[in-house]
C-alpha cells in the first residue's frame, strides 16, 4: 500500500526534466494525499526537487519587485516573452518611466539619441528642435502614446516622439 502511494505521488517520480509550472503542479498534489506519512513524504520530495532546480539553474525564482525592475528596464522595447514577468502584477502595464540622461548627442539628421542610466537608448523620431540642449543628468519623463509610440519630456520643455533603440 504505501509503494503504490509512494508511486502515485507526482513527485516521486524518477528524475526527469521537469518544467517549473509542473513542480509546482506536482507540489500542490502532495496536499491531496489522505496519508499523512506519505503526505510529508511527497513534500519533502517535491521541495527537494524545486531547490535542486534553482540551485541547477533549471528554475529561476523572481520577486515582484525584480519583476518590476525588469518591465521598468525593457520599457519601450517590444519584447513579447517579457510578458512573463507580468504575471500577478496590478502595474504590469507601465505606462512612464523616470530617468536621467548619462549621454547625449545629436545624429546626422539633428535628431536626439538620449542614453539614459537606467532606461536604455532613446532616438528623437521627430525633428522638433529643442528649447534647450539635453545634458548629463537633466531629467527626463517618457510617456506611452498613441499607437505604441511614445514621448519623452525633458526638463520642462514640451514632448518629442521618441523610439527606443537599445
Amino acid at each position: 500500500m504505501l509503494i503504490t502511494l509512494a508511486l502515485a505521488a507526482p513527485a516521486a517520480a524518477p528524475a526527469r526534466f521537469e518544467t517549473g509550472e509542473v513542480m509546482l503542479k506536482d507540489l500542490a498534489e502532495c496536499g491531496k494525499l489522505a496519508d499523512g506519512a506519505a503526505e510529508l513524504d511527497c513534500y519533502r520530495r517535491a521541495a527537494g526537487a524545486l531547490v535542486r532546480a534553482e540551485a541547477t539553474g533549471a528554475i529561476i525564482v523572481v520577486d515582484r519587485e525584480e519583476a518590476r525592475e525588469v518591465r521598468r528596464q525593457s520599457f519601450g522595447l517590444s519584447l513579447p516573452s517579457l510578458a512573463l514577468f507580468d504575471k500577478g502584477s496590478p502595474d504590469a502595464e507601465l505606462d512612464s518611466v523616470v530617468d536621467q540622461v548619462r549621454a547625449a548627442r545629436q545624429d546626422g539628421t539633428g535628431r536626439w539619441v538620449l542614453q539614459l542610466n537606467s532606461s536604455g537608448t532613446w532616438i528623437q523620431v521627430e525633428t522638433v528642435p529643442l528649447r534647450t540642449r539635453p545634458t548629463t543628468g537633466s531629467t527626463v519623463a517618457i510617456n506611452r502614446a498613441a499607437l505604441g509610440s511614445y514621448k519623452m519630456r525633458i526638463g520642462d520643455q514640451n514632448a518629442v516622439r521618441v523610439r527606443r533603440i537599445e
